[in-house]
């Protein structure tokens, strides 16, 4: 499955957060995540989330597709993280 994670929490989360989405997502910008994850470890990370924030001050967005190739993708301006020099 293909996530796009976008998060906004509070400046006392933010990069326990960032440390936790990096563990299954690539950052693509500030506080937005991508990739590819199976179903139990999305579940995983979900949970993980769950407790790492306070649910009356922030907020996950987590938009997902079977496939990538289901989404476009357009960058205007300069690209955060690209992953294209990776082998």
């Amino acid at each position: 499955m293909y996530v796009i994670v976008v998060y906004d929490v509070s400046e006392k989360r933010v990069a326990k957060m960032l440390k936790l989405c990096r563990r299954y997502f690539n950052w693509i910008q500030n506080s937005v995540f991508e990739g590819e994850i199976s179903d139990v470890k999305l579940i995983e990370f979900k949970a993980s989330a769950s407790h790492l924030m306070n649910s009356e001050e922030d907020s996950i967005i987590i938009f997902s597709s079977r496939q990538h190739r289901w989404l476009e993708k357009e960058i205007i301006g300069r690209e955060k993280a690209s992953i294209e020099n990776f082998l």
